[in-house]
């Protein structure tokens, strides 16, 4: 069995050979696309990013924009937008 092809076992089935199981562990892995080992254990020892106000990005406030047919529907409404 290669990684295109499904497996014709059901789930619920008995278990297969060991060589089975680890080509449907292996297909598995290739279909989620998983990070390699390496690249997990680098990134488990990295330092955990920082929580303090000062070290955020400043980030602008986004500007918000009410079109006129939007004004309109919330007029009928009676929401008021201004």
């Amino acid at each position: 069995m290669d990684a295109s092809t499904p497996s014709s076992r059901l789930a619920y089935a008995e278990l297969g050979t060991p060589r089975e199981m680890y080509a449907d562990c292996q297909a598995v892995g290739h279909n989620l696309r998983l990070p390699r080992l390496e690249q997990v254990a680098r990134a488990a020892v990295q330092p955990a990013p920082s929580i303090r106000f000062e070290d955020q990005p400043e980030v602008g406030k986004r500007e918000i924009r009410v079109t006129d047919a939007a004004a309109r529907l919330a007029n009928a409404l009676h929401l008021h937008l201004d």
